[in-house]
């Protein structure tokens, strides 16, 4: 099952109805605007509402990279499915190759893929990186014939005033890498960008990029 762009236009509609009375969402952007061609998009990850608040962000339609279990339950696995969700199973990679292809697609046809890549919640500050599929990626650049941009952005949640809450959404400079082995330090900076751009700290005890899981 594919994404049904009618399926996405109407979420990000009613997300935007309905965040408009809760949020009050503030952008600024390090990037060029409009951001042409193919990215990784690669956001903190605090709550369940990054992930619609990264969709109102970004004007183009974005696909995102989800843990495997959200597609368990079979309406809701349609419902992501229409949406764009790319699942990826963070315990058997291997599992994970037919997702990967389908990204790589999304990529080579100029489209904009979104990557936890912290790989699950961190509110007190940033947690370590998930490198695999950032190291995916890199390897399959020269297929691709083009560097891909990976884009950090932040995501500090303020204080309410009334009803709505603040939210600065900071999107960082395009990074690139070159070579696979790249992908562990590359992830590194990723984080510390995230870190910068959100004025959130790294978690030390809990920082060491691995490569053992892929982001969800």
């Amino acid at each position: 099952m594919r994404r049904k762009s009618f399926v996405y236009s109407a979420t990000k509609g009613i997300s935007q109805a309905v965040f408009s009375l809760l949020y009050q969402i503030e952008t600024t952007k390090e990037c060029p605007s409009p951001l042409d061609g193919p990215a990784i998009i690669l956001p903190k990850h605090q709550y369940w509402t990054d992930i619609p608040i990264i969709s109102l962000v970004f004007e183009p339609v974005l696909y995102f990279v989800a843990k495997k279990e959200l597609f368990d339950y079979p309406f809701f696995r349609d419902y992501l499915l229409l949406l764009g969700g790319i699942p990826v199973d963070r315990e058997q990679t291997v599992r994970t190759l037919n997702s990967f292809r389908h990204l790589l697609s999304l990529l080579g046809a100029g489209e904009k893929v979104v990557i936890f890549p912290e790989g699950t919640y961190f509110r007190e500050g940033v947690g370590s990186g998930k490198s695999r599929l950032i190291q995916m990626v890199l390897r399959s650049q020269s297929a691709l014939e083009r560097k891909i941009p990976f884009l950090p952005v932040g995501i500090r949640y303020g204080e309410r005033v009334g009803w709505r809450r603040k939210v600065a959404v900071s999107v960082g400079p395009p990074l690139f890498a070159e070579a696979p082995s790249d992908a562990i330090l590359f992830t590194q900076k990723i984080i510390e960008e995230i870190s910068r751009l959100s004025q959130l700290p790294l978690l030390s005890s809990l920082f060491g990029v691995q490569s053992s899981e892929n982001s969800g």
